[in-house]
């Protein structure tokens, strides 16, 4: 775990806290809509980790989806990505739901495993993918998942299959590629 702190600590490949509202922001709510996403991957009372938060978009949804008995971890580098969900989660009343965790600071301080990972938009930004994928890989359950999606006007086909060749050699395979606005996915399961 404390290697995975490592791996997104390389804040010259982090998105910068401001510019995520070019992104985040109310169409997001309609090319992205969380529960549509996430549908048949995040049920009620599991524990969920949202890899690379932002301001929430997909953290808020998944507090809704886990119901009261779940549990988002909502992991990001940067402060004010962290603040806006925490505003956010207080504002509609979910503030229990979340586990707030900055990455520079308690990495993912975690026991236990998660049912659920997403990486939404940002494993482009990780430096070194492999250590990245075999530290998720460690975190899922053995019927746990992992959706990446990168968007398509920052990655291309190529380096959606380098990253997937990666996570195989980390003991993640694909088990489907689910059809996500502007995206390039795939959901991936641990190797058993």
């Amino acid at each position: 775990m404390k290697r995975l702190r490592t791996l997104l600590l390389m804040d010259d490949h982090v998105c910068p806290w401001w510019l995520a509202y070019t992104f985040d922001n109310p169409l997001r709510r309609i090319l992205h809509p969380p529960e549509k996403v996430l549908s048949g991957l995040v049920r009620q009372g599991q524990t969920v980790l949202d890899i690379g938060c932002g301001m929430g978009h997909f953290s808020i949804g998944m507090a809704r989806m886990v119901g009261e008995r779940g549990r988002v971890i909502a992991l990001d580098l940067q402060d004010q990505m962290l603040d806006r969900v925490r505003r956010r989660a207080e504002k509609q009343r979910l503030s229990d739901r979340l586990i707030l965790h900055k990455g520079e600071v308690a990495g993912l301080d975690m026991r236990g495993e998660v049912d659920f990972a997403l990486a939404f938009w940002m494993v482009h930004e990780v430096p070194d993918q492999h250590a990245f994928f075999q530290s998720v890989k460690g975190l899922l359950k053995p019927d746990g998942r992992l959706l990446m999606a990168e968007p398509k006007i920052h990655t291309s086909e190529a380096d959606l299959i380098r990253s997937l060749k990666i996570a195989e050699s980390a003991g993640l395979n694909v088990c489907a590629k689910p059809d996500i606005s502007f995206s390039r996915t795939a959901l991936l399961a641990p190797v058993i």
